[in-house]
């Protein structure tokens, strides 16, 4: 059995125990096999075998997604997807390579289902209008596979047809007992919530947002678009999902305003000012996430956001650092 078969047959069974040497030879193999990766650590000096522990790992710069093909192996396979990151037509956008669009699929609801119970108990209903213009949307993809998993019968996408949305929503409440899912971009929510502030129907729902303005209204602070929504939506916690383009991996926040990852997303924090001044003892600073998912691109990955660790494990995205591209999916600042 290769290296790739025997990670990805260990990967749903991975725990907090067990990830960390899963971390350490998936660094040892990319090191070798992702072309780009491996000339980043020959750069740094690193020797891969002298590295011991997560921490001493050095992590890819998120933007070699915009500016190389990262992908392991990439000799033996062709993508049969590329997801793209969202972005205007001044930027450019980063790219994913997937070598089994289903792995990504099924992982995805794996993760879902963890912290949300069976996707067959679920509606799921989605307003992401620019991730569905954009196109190759990572996102997109896989609220598209809940819905498919889940066997409702509505639509799952509404676009900029809020009025239909509404109309989804009634009818889901009086045809089943499903419960409700809501996700969207923020400015979409908001945009909904606006139209149909105080109206019933909306009350009780499970809302996720996955963060962003992207240029369509002004930048808010957590708690003041959590207000805005709750408002419309009820009092329960907005709940939100952190994840990426460059990731196959998601965490969640379930209504408190702290995300959790599964042990597959192991999430790591440096000294902002230093890349390579990583801690597992740091409470504040930039993120370095670890996807074990990530067999076939790169699983070590220095994003750009600003994040608060807890003793629990759990973790707040705090921002974005300075002169970074506003990006999705979660982009709240604290």
């Amino acid at each position: 059995m290769s290296f790739r078969d025997e990670h990805l047959r260990q990967l749903s069974a991975l725990t907090a125990t067990t990830a960390p040497q899963a971390a350490l030879q998936l660094f040892r193999y990319q090191a070798r096999h992702c072309p780009p990766y491996a000339a980043y650590l020959k750069a740094l000096g690193c020797q891969p075998e002298q590295v011991a522990g997560s921490e001493e790992i050095p992590f890819l710069p998120i933007e070699f997604f915009k500016t190389h093909e990262v992908r392991t192996d990439p000799a033996e396979w062709q993508p049969q997807e590329v997801f793209l990151s969202s972005g205007t037509t001044r930027q450019q956008r980063s790219r994913h390579y997937v070598r089994d669009s289903q792995l990504y699929r099924r992982h995805a609801a794996e993760i879902f289902e963890r912290y949300y119970g069976p996707l067959n108990g679920w509606t799921i209903l989605a307003l992401l209008p620019s991730y569905l213009e954009q196109g190759e949307s990572s996102l997109v993809a896989m609220v598209e596979h809940f819905a498919q998993v889940s066997g409702q019968r509505q639509s799952a996408f509404f676009l900029h047809d809020h009025a239909a949305l509404l109309s989804a929503i009634e009818q889901a409440r009086q045809t089943s007992n499903r419960r409700i899912l809501l996700i969207g971009v923020s400015y979409a929510l908001l945009d909904f919530a606006a139209t149909y502030a105080g109206n019933p129907v909306l009350q009780g729902l499970t809302v996720l947002e996955t963060g962003g303005m992207k240029g369509r209204r002004r930048e808010m602070i957590r708690e003041e678009l959590y207000q805005e929504l709750q408002a419309a939506f009820g009092p329960a916690g907005i709940h939100s999902e952190y994840g990426m383009t460059e990731l196959l991996s998601q965490a969640y926040s379930l209504g408190d305003g702290r995300f959790h990852a599964p042990p597959q997303l192991q999430v790591l924090l440096r000294d902002p000012s230093d890349p390579f001044a990583v801690s597992a003892s740091r409470t504040t600073g930039a993120i370095n996430v670890i996807d074990l998912a990530n067999v076939d691109s790169c699983a070590f990955i220095e994003t750009k956001d600003l994040a608060r660790m807890h003793p629990d494990g759990s973790f707040e995205v705090l921002g974005r650092l300075d002169n970074s591209d506003i990006r999705g999916c979660n982009q709240l600042a604290d």
